[in-house]
């Protein structure tokens, strides 16, 4: 399974890279690329059930608990 963030559900992305030399000609040798999510491991403290889960997180999903609160935001994502 590909990581993603638990809160907002955020995963890599398919993009495409741009080069200058399009245009020149209406030719794009660069490709596709693979855009990652920002995803860091957080250890959140959860006072209301008095005890600490390790989750995957985006930025979005850490500025989603710090604005809601850990046990609403994590309630809300399905994951208590």
């Amino acid at each position: 399974m590909a990581r993603a963030c638990e809160i907002t559900g955020k995963s890599t992305l398919v993009g495409g890279r741009y080069s200058n030399r399009v245009r020149a000609t209406q030719f794009n040798p660069t490709g596709s690329v693979r855009r990652k999510a920002n995803l860091q491991k957080r250890r959140i403290y959860v006072p209301e059930l008095g005890k600490t889960l390790i989750v995957d997180l985006s930025m979005k999903g850490l500025k989603t608990i710090k604005k809601n609160g850990a046990f609403n935001a994590l309630k809300k994502a399905g994951i208590i």
